[in-house]
């Protein structure tokens, strides 16, 4: 799944550990996300969405065929 994480944790000068911090989850949890190396459950889905004011939508994307 791709996603906006990154830029948007660096739009908030978020380090990956504040941004853990405001989702109760791990650094390394926050690390795999961005890189596409783990898909977040729904109920962390949606935390980052509300963290963010954003539509899930708009942070995560299905892969390009």
């Amino acid at each position: 799944m791709n996603n906006r994480l990154r830029e948007l944790r660096g739009d908030q000068g978020w380090s990956q550990a504040d941004l853990a911090g405001r989702l109760d989850v791990s650094r390394q949890t926050i690390n795999a996300i961005e890189t596409g190396k783990y898909d977040p459950s729904l109920p962390l889905a949606f935390r980052m969405a509300r963290l963010f004011d954003r539509p899930i939508e708009s942070i995560f994307s299905p892969p390009e065929e």
